[in-house]
């Protein structure tokens, strides 16, 4: 083959790269032209047979056009491709329109809001806290020391000896007493855990503690509060009671039951034919714990209660099985 027909090569293979309009096309005319068998490979094979004189002119331009081949199939072929996305995609303008589908706060936020709210207008602040929790705040500042049944009502995620996940929000509590003085009144809203796991429990779960200290506090007035937030949350027909109970970081203290929101009192399975709800922890702040923090028991009392954010979405909601939830079931969220 005579060095000038690289030329009449060059001239085919750029016109053919020209023409191709998809990336296989171009492909093609690369295997024709540069592979192992291409008009290209061939003629550098044929290059030992030339005239001394012509073969380092040929193998020149073939070395040269072979390279250039390579950019131009490589160009077209990003070409096409941006030309590819940047494309439009079909519309049949004729079809009705489809409306996104847009978020919802989950129930579990939205009942926490809701309780946050009644107890900001009864005038509670909100205060948070870490959820890696030390053992004193989380257990011995509430008098709860080391060993003490109580402990193992918690079911705790233990981190090291003296670190644990928190199993309730009451941690909150002494933090904030330790940096303020009477008179206050807070809630604590947060995430907590322990070792729990059926159709009412899970290992991470919601709760809403509060606290309140000023001098001459009393029971009565724990029993006006959680009446009122009672009946801002369910209504008015809601009932309570006030059951004794124990509680290590109150005394007295109590459980608060209301009036089956499913049967009105009648007796059902959700209330298990007794006609009441348990909804809450309450009690009087045990002096112990006042003392933990340095506030004077002869001057100040205060009075504090815990409630399960998911407990009362349930009944509020009429949820039977609380790992629903979790489950991110759209169809269940949506309901919300």
């Amino acid at each position: 083959m005579a060095p000038e027909s690289i030329d009449g090569i060059e001239e085919q293979a750029l016109k053919a790269i020209e023409g191709a309009d998809t990336e296989e096309k171009l492909q093609d005319i690369k295997t024709e032209y540069l592979g192992r068998k291409g008009k290209i490979t061939l003629f550098l094979r044929n290059i030992p047979s030339l005239p001394p004189e012509e073969k380092p002119v040929a193998g020149k331009k073939a070395n040269l056009l072979k390279n250039r081949l390579e950019q131009e199939i490589s160009d077209k072929i990003q070409a096409i491709e941006e030309a590819v996305s940047a494309r439009p995609a079909d519309i049949d303008v004729t079809l009705p329109g489809r409306k996104p589908k847009t978020g919802t706060l989950h129930p579990i936020t939205k009942i926490q809001k809701e309780i946050c709210s009644i107890f900001f207008k009864l005038g509670f602040q909100i205060a948070e806290g870490p959820e890696i929790e030390a053992d004193w705040y989380n257990f011995e500042a509430l008098n709860i020391p080391k060993h003490h049944p109580a402990r193992d009502m918690q079911d705790t995620f233990y981190i090291s000896d003296s670190v644990v996940l928190r199993t309730h929000t009451s941690p909150i509590q002494i933090r904030y007493m330790e940096k303020h003085e009477p008179p206050i009144s807070i809630i604590a809203p947060g995430k907590v855990y322990r070792c729990d796991s059926d159709i009412t429990h899970t290992p991470m779960f919601h709760q809403i503690e509060g606290l309140l200290v000023d001098k001459n506090i009393s029971f009565g007035d724990l029993k006006g509060i959680l009446e009122s937030f009672i009946h801002n949350l369910f209504d008015k027909q809601t009932s309570l009671r006030f059951r004794p109970s124990f509680f290590p970081f109150t005394e007295p203290s109590a459980e608060v039951d209301i009036k089956c929101v499913m049967c009105r009192g009648a007796g059902c399975r959700v209330c298990s034919n007794t006609g009441w709800l348990e909804v809450l922890g309450s009690g009087m702040v045990h002096p112990a714990v006042f003392e933990n923090v340095g506030y004077d028991t002869s001057v100040y009392s205060g009075f504090a209660f815990g409630m399960g954010v998911e407990r009362l979405a349930m009944l509020k909601y009429g949820i039977d099985d609380l790992r629903k939830f979790y489950e991110n079931d759209y169809r269940f969220l949506e309901q919300f």
